[in-house]
């Protein structure tokens, strides 16, 4: 009895003294090293409560080894291994999410206020947690995206550089004053706020459709001050008033049928059953 008692206050004391002892020194220097990386607090904290978690199962390991209870070491080491394997099938996905949100953090393919577009969705990022991120659409919708699929996705940020080229697609009919056309477009690109004189803007004619002689009106502008979409929407205003008053029409798809159609009739006497 004596013997026994004095194993589990071996146990106790060693396994009190290494998890502060351990939990302590792990923290900090996860902490030390996560935040000399620049990761964000999100990912510190992870960091700091995996250490603990470290720090626990170590203390028992020890404490049992110093003790002498290897029986007691080896069921431990057995739940802990069943345990974990069970936790990794049941919960996948979760973890795949989370592992992923750290990359996110880590790697800044976008950050908070970026406009992001992936597998044909599209939103202003608003939060990025460790699991999930939330956006907003433009109709002022929230959608909750499993990091694991950002990570996974061609993700499209169109706010990550200085500048941007906005295009807009204007068609001329044929027969059209060519020249004139390419200076109206270009004069109401130079007076759109926001476009960017470098580089410069241009207008070259890039189609000639089946009805309609195509410019493609390129302007630049720096994504974290203007809007592309409001560039886009004066622009297409502008020029068309400008049209009009040139007198350039906006061509529209027709069809022209040529030949000649006989109607006779066969039966004088026939009348229609209806």
């Amino acid at each position: 009895m004596v013997s026994f008692v004095l194993t589990v206050v071996t146990f106790v004391v060693a396994f009190i003294l290494l998890y502060l002892v351990g939990k302590s020194v792990l923290v900090r220097v996860t902490k030390r090293t996560l935040n000399a990386r620049e990761f964000s607090p999100a990912v510190v904290s992870l960091g700091s409560s995996i250490a603990g978690a470290i720090a626990l199962f170590g203390a028992v390991a020890i404490a049992a080894t110093v003790a002498g209870f290897p029986t007691i070491l080896a069921a431990f080491a057995t739940i802990t291994g069943a345990l974990a394997l069970g936790v990794a099938f049941a919960a996948g996905d979760i973890i795949e999410n989370f592992v992923a949100g750290i990359f996110i953090l880590k790697d800044k393919p976008f950050e908070v206020g970026d406009y992001i577009e992936w597998n044909g969705n599209g939103g202003i990022v608003r939060e990025i947690d460790l699991r999930v991120s939330k956006l907003d659409t433009w109709d002022n919708e929230q959608l909750t995206v499993p990091n694991g699929e950002l990570a996974n996705a061609v993700v499209k940020n169109t706010q990550a550089n200085d500048t941007r080229r906005v295009t807009v697609d204007f068609g001329v009919d044929y027969g059209s004053d060519v020249d004139r056309a390419r200076e109206i477009i270009l004069e109401e690109i130079a007076a759109i706020d926001g476009v960017l004189e470098e580089p410069a803007p241009a207008a070259p004619l890039t189609t000639l459709g089946d009805s309609a002689i195509v410019f493609n009106a390129r302007a630049w502008i720096n994504p974290q001050e203007t809007g592309a979409g409001g560039v886009k929407h004066k622009l297409t205003e502008n020029v068309m008033d400008r049209f009009d008053e040139a007198d350039i029409g906006f061509p529209y798809p027709h069809t022209e049928v040529v030949g000649s159609l006989d109607v006779h009739q066969t039966e004088p006497s026939a009348v229609a059953d209806d």
